[in-house]
């Protein structure tokens, strides 16, 4: 308890407003009987193949725009990348490296896009992890991806300059 003989939240309330799932109603008495020492918590399967971290399901972070807990459906394109940048919060940028054909000199060149991507707080993501990342309906002015599942690897030098074809 606090002060007040209020409880503390742990991690999730840290912005002015309150953070709370959408689904989860924290008024009903129903839920009050029901209610472990965890709490609620609303969680689901994205389909597609990919599993629910445990993170996600026993987690206590607030997250709207993650796929397994807020309200973001996982529809389109799938595609992997390195991560070359975790700066941002709850931002990465994956690198996608691919050869384009040029058909004068009948040989390929390298080419590469960088990609904003929303990361949830249930993945832990370092710099030169292989990412899963699945589209989504935009979520900010240029982030439009999500990721769904994280390899760690461990690249030797510096990772914007190694050529990963995926």
């Amino acid at each position: 308890t606090g002060t007040w003989g209020i409880q503390k939240m742990a991690d999730t309330q840290q912005q002015r407003a309150f953070q709370k799932q959408e689904p989860v109603n924290l008024n009903t008495k129903y839920l009050l009987k029901s209610k472990t020492s965890k709490g609620t918590r609303y969680y689901r399967n994205i389909g597609l193949g990919f599993r629910t971290p445990q993170e996600a399901i026993n987690g206590t972070y607030i997250d709207h725009k993650c796929p397994f807990t807020g309200n973001v459906s996982i529809r389109g394109r799938i595609l992997k990348g390195v991560a070359i940048s975790t700066k941002m919060h709850r931002t990465i940028i994956i690198r996608r490296d691919y050869l384009h054909y040029v058909k004068k000199y009948n040989r390929y060149e390298k080419r590469h896009r960088n990609i904003p991507v929303h990361l949830s707080p249930c993945f832990k993501v370092k710099e030169g992890d292989i990412v899963t990342v699945g589209q989504c309906r935009p979520l900010s002015k240029t982030v439009r991806f999500n990721v769904l599942k994280v390899q760690p690897q461990e690249l030797v030098g510096n990772i914007r300059k190694l050529f990963i074809p995926f």
